[in-house]
């Protein structure tokens, strides 16, 4: 007599139980930032679109010119909001947001606004949680999320998982690498800042500690729109101000919660989802996935509960065509 299906589908549940009740001791496994984190906060309700961050970016990465004809085939020179934005080529990227008329600035109808583009360095990274062969590390010290070109093997994961299509491969490369925003950690070793944010002429690039760098965010959202703010520049450790009129801000810090947190932090005038960012919750990819592994595979109790299973039904079978 063969098992019958009832019976087998009661030797899964078995293993499907057990595996439940082993994750859910691993239901919550999303990490925290170390106190001595760094960031980046980007206000583009300050920010003029002029680029200066991308040119020092490409500057101080030693990163060429993107190398498309894409506007020269339709006989523009060179337009500002160039239809490339990240690549291998280009590590952050300010992009123009306009409405109808675009007539006024910070404004949703009828208005402009810009948005800057770049890793966002999660607390919980995606990328580094898909990545086979740990290519991309996250530093236990600045949270900076690192790549090891000589660990990588070119299999892309990192690009498939990431949320915010960060991780760039260069196909046009014999031995290609994945490029993306290392927050300048070779600046920041000899005492430098990030290089979009040390030549933003208006400190819509912020660095800091993202504890201190989230507590002037949350600073900005509550000041009256039309009043004046000195706003800090380059960092949060330089002493130099620059006043400005406040802007309508939207009373949310974008990358506080997103997937876990982020350690690049965005305040705009504009809603974020019409800025071209995703909707995330606040839980990553990456601990979902992982809580559930770790809780299938701890001790190897659910695949062994599940192979008995169905080794008693192989069993059971082969007892009973015997009979």
């Amino acid at each position: 007599m063969n098992l019958e299906r009832r019976d087998f589908l009661k030797v899964l549940s078995v293993g499907a139980l057990t595996a439940g009740n082993v994750t859910s001791v691993f239901a919550d496994m999303r990490k925290t930032m170390s106190a001595d984190a760094v960031g980046i906060l980007y206000d583009g309700t300050i920010c003029i679109g002029c680029k200066a961050c991308e040119a020092a970016c490409k500057q101080y990465n030693d990163m060429p010119p993107e190398s498309g004809n894409y506007e020269k085939a339709r006989g523009v020179d060179g337009i500002w909001d160039a239809s490339s934005g990240l690549s291998e080529h280009t590590l952050n990227s300010i992009k123009l947001y306009e409405h109808g008329s675009a007539a006024t600035r910070n404004q949703e109808e009828n208005g402009f606004a810009f948005v800057k583009k770049a890793c966002m360095h999660c607390v919980d990274p995606d990328c580094v949680s898909a990545c086979p062969v740990t290519a991309l590390v996250k530093n236990a010290e600045t949270g900076i999320v690192e790549y090891d070109k000589d660990a990588c093997i070119g299999c892309r994961y990192c690009m498939i998982a990431c949320p915010y299509n960060v991780p760039k491969f260069e196909y046009s490369k014999a031995i290609p690498e994945i490029q993306k925003c290392q927050m300048c950690d070779h600046r920041q070793a000899e005492g430098d800042i990030p290089a979009c944010c040390e030549f933003c002429p208006t400190g819509a690039s912020l660095f800091g500690k993202v504890t201190d760098l989230l507590d002037e965010a949350r600073k900005r959202v509550e000041l009256t729109a039309g009043s004046t703010y000195d706003y800090p520049m380059r960092s949060l450790d330089a002493a130099d101000t620059s006043p400005k009129t406040v802007a309508p801000y939207i009373n949310y810090i974008y990358g506080e919660k997103e997937g876990g947190g982020t350690q690049y932090l965005l305040l705009s005038a504009i809603p974020f989802a019409k800025l071209g960012l995703p909707v995330l919750s606040e839980t990553s990819s990456a601990s979902k996935s992982e809580s559930l592994q770790h809780g299938i595979y701890k001790g190897m109790i659910a695949p062994v509960a599940l192979l008995g299973g169905l080794l008693y039904g192989a069993y059971q079978t082969t007892k009973h065509s015997e009979e």
